[in-house]
C-alpha cells in the first residue's frame, strides 16, 4: 500500500460541496484522511475569487494511471471547465506524492512540480505530514492562505 497525497481546490459555486463531492470520487473505496480547508488567494494572477484548498491522502495499491483518471472524473463530475489558464474553476485536483515514486510522463509528474513554491498546497499536507514540510519550506512558499475549519463544518 503506498500513501498517495491530491490537492483539491475550488472557487466557484459552492466551494464545500465541490470539495465534499471531490474526496469521495478520488477516494474510492480506499482508506483516506483529509486536510483542514484553508481559503488561498488565487494563484496566476488571473483575476478571481478566492479558493478553498485541501489536500487528502489515501492509501491505495492504484497505478499512477489510475490515480490520474480518479483525478480527472472528480474534475469532469465537477463540470470542470478549461477556459482561462489558471483561472476559476469548480474543482482543480492535483496528484502531489505517491510514496517515494517519480513519475516524468506527458500527462503526469509526481512530484508535483509546483508543490515546494505554494503555500495552499504546502500547509494543509503539513497537516497531514508535518514531517514532509518544513518550517522553512512554508515560510519560503508563496500566498496567503487562511485556515477555516474541516470540511465537514463547512457549508
Amino acid at each position: 500500500m503506498t500513501l498517495v497525497y491530491f490537492s483539491l481546490g475550488s472557487n466557484i459555486g459552492d466551494r464545500g460541496e465541490y470539495l465534499r463531492t471531490g474526496v469521495a470520487d478520488v477516494v474510492g473505496r480506499d482508506p483516506f484522511r483529509v486536510s483542514p480547508v484553508y481559503e488561498t488567494e488565487p494563484w496566476g494572477g488571473v483575476e478571481q475569487p478566492p479558493f478553498w484548498n485541501l489536500v487528502l491522502e489515501v492509501t491505495t495499491n492504484d497505478e499512477p494511471a489510475t490515480l490520474l483518471r480518479r483525478a480527472q472524473m472528480a474534475e469532469a463530475t465537477a463540470q470542470r471547465e478549461r477556459l482561462v489558464h489558471w483561472g476559476p474553476r469548480t474543482l482543480d485536483v492535483d496528484i502531489l506524492l505517491i510514496g517515494e515514486d517519480t513519475v516524468d510522463e506527458p500527462d503526469l509528474t509526481v512530484p508535483h512540480p509546483r508543490l515546494w513554491q505554494r503555500r495552499f498546497v504546502l500547509a494543509p499536507l503539513a497537516d497531514l505530514r508535518p514531517d514532509l514540510v518544513a518550517d522553512e519550506a512554508l515560510a519560503a512558499s508563496g500566498g496567503e492562505v487562511t485556515l477555516l475549519g474541516t470540511l465537514d463544518s463547512l457549508h
